[in-house]
């Protein structure tokens, strides 16, 4: 491989933004690749992969490396030449790598790795917490499968087309895809692309949804004609699911304290032909309390530490914070507590969370299952899905009961 100069400095530029100035990679990563039209897909995945790859790794690279944050230019060509030189790129004679040690980056490297802080690159207190929650041995799997690109998953939007059909018409613009056993409306990219310039993609047959995300509306067993509430609806990929399992019939009331974010489902649902969703901003506790007792299902998929989902988002290794992990399981408890009370007699609950952490998943669950609120409930069943065994993002969620 050969280095280009201007996509060199595309990828500095973003990590300056992102280590520098605590911006999120996917934004930054989305203006990168709008600076020249004349990059080809080639080069626009070497901007994008690079970045990511660069981000992912950034204790481990910063260690080799020798510098420390914050990092000036020229830390970040030192790093850039140990992500080129363990990938075995040949480096160029620009000044920026002059008397790298190419030698001792590998030799480094190897020392390291025997270290699973620097080998999977995260901070030490993810790392204690990783091997507190679920052991040493899983916590390695699982860590290491999360440091692994994510793979490109559709879901195929049913009300507008089907699985077979969605492939083959793919297929003629020279994107594969392949089935994915268990996952019923579920299509794997089977080389990267640019799937959202496809008309398919504007004409609102698919949506880009993990697989593992993909199980958690499916768990909620719903059906045509019911009222369901999704309380923490976001921009909605979990909704419009809901809303094709749902065949368009019934009634989805999509909740959440951002109303920016049900605009944007607003949007997406129009696209998607989804016509049985209403949004309502959560401005007061009046919203939830008008639902009480009055939906067949409501799922909680309830903000987490997102430490399921860090083959996507590298960068949330080094924002997340010990303390927001501690906060954010106060939150999911207050949501279960009150979003519960709009389940009917009779109705279900799935509680869902994009997180791999027991503290944050089934004893949460067993928590609220012990409290005044939780006594009507009864647990039926749940699903923790690993990373290491899954291949996906890690998940988890729980369907629950109400006695009727």
């Amino acid at each position: 491989m050969r280095l280009h100069r201007n996509l060199c400095f595309s990828v500095i530029d973003g990590l300056t933004l992102i280590f520098n100035e605590g911006n999120y990679a996917d934004k930054v990563i989305q203006q990168l690749l709008k600076r020249d039209k004349r990059w080809g897909s080639r080069d626009r995945a070497f901007v994008a992969e690079t970045t990511y790859d660069i981000v992912r790794w950034k204790r481990l690279y910063a260690e080799i490396a020798e510098v420390k944050e914050p990092f000036d230019r020229d830390n970040l060509w030192r790093i850039f030449a140990v992500w080129a030189t363990l990938r075995g790129i040949k480096l160029p004679d620009w000044k920026y790598f002059e008397q790298t040690p190419t030698r001792k980056i590998k030799g480094r490297f190897d020392e390291l790795s025997k270290i699973r802080k620097y080998k999977e690159s995260i901070p030490d207190w993810m790392d204690e917490l990783g091997e507190k929650e679920l052991g040493k041995t899983i916590w390695g799997k699982e860590i290491s499968a999360l440091n692994e690109q994510a793979e490109v998953i559709l879901r195929v939007n049913t009300l507008k087309t089907t699985k077979e059909k969605l492939q083959s018409e793919l297929f003629d613009l020279d994107i594969e895809t392949e089935f994915l056993k268990d996952y019923p409306n579920a299509l794997k990219l089977k080389e990267r692309a640019n799937v959202f310039q496809t008309e398919a993609f504007k004409n609102g047959f698919f949506e880009v949804q993990d697989a593992s995300s993909q199980l958690v509306a499916e768990f909620l067993n719903v059906e045509p004609g019911m009222r369901v509430v999704d309380a923490c609806a976001g921009a909605g990929g979990k909704t419009l699911h809901i809303a094709s399992l749902m065949e368009n019939k019934g009634q989805i009331i999509a909740l959440d304290i951002y109303g920016n974010k049900l605009n944007e489902l607003k949007r997406r649902a129009k696209r998607n032909g989804a016509f049985n969703i209403e949004t309502r901003a959560i401005e007061t506790t009046k919203v939830v309390k008008k639902l009480y007792d009055k939906a067949d299902r409501v799922l909680i998929d309830a903000p987490c530490s997102g430490l399921g989902v860090l083959k996507r988002n590298p960068d949330a290794k080094w924002k997340l914070l010990p303390e927001f992990i501690t906060e954010i399981k106060t939150t999911q408890q207050e949501i279960l507590q009150q979003y519960s009370k709009m389940v009917k007699p009779g109705g279900q609950l799935v509680y869902a969370t994009c997180s791999i952490l027991p503290s944050e998943n089934q004893k949460q669950v067993e928590h609220f299952l012990s409290s005044e609120s939780g006594k009507d409930f009864k647990f039926v069943k749940e699903n923790k899905v690993l990373s290491h065994q899954s291949g996906f993002d890690g998940f988890y969620m729980a369907l629950l009961e109400r006695n009727s």
